[in-house]
């Protein structure tokens, strides 16, 4: 099995060099590290809807990279800074995921960064198996 690393070797915020893959593939399977709502090495302003946005886009745009779709998605996990936060985020979610949403989890956590939330999931497709 041959295992396929997407966005090694970016530079985080103050210059820091990642020390993990964008995205791993590995017999079909796309698995996607956890996406905030940064562009350009900072955040985006505007709540949660803004950010919630950002760190979808952020996500989609790796699994572009690695030639995925939504469609493909089986798995999403979210942190959510503020529960409060949680309907405005399913409101957001929504728009992308529609009627064939994939499996969730969705749980309260400190960020590692000054945001609201982040995403990662998993996807898989056969004829990359």
């Amino acid at each position: 099995m041959t295992i396929k690393r997407y966005g090694t070797g970016q530079i985080g915020a103050g210059g820091q060099p990642l020390p993990f893959a964008r995205a791993t593939e590995a017999a079909g399977w796309l698995y996607v590290s956890g996406q905030v709502p940064m562009e350009k090495g900072e955040i985006v302003s505007g709540g949660i809807v803004a950010e919630s946005r950002k760190a979808i886009d952020n996500m989609i745009a790796i699994l572009d990279e690695a030639g995925y779709g939504l469609e493909d998605i089986v798995r999403v996990g979210v942190w959510l800074d503020d529960p409060r936060d949680f309907w405005s985020f399913n409101g957001v979610y929504a728009e992308y995921f529609g009627a064939n949403p994939p499996a969730r989890a969705c749980v309260q956590s400190r960020m590692m960064v000054d945001c609201r939330v982040e995403i990662d999931c998993v996807a898989y497709r056969a004829d990359r198996a």
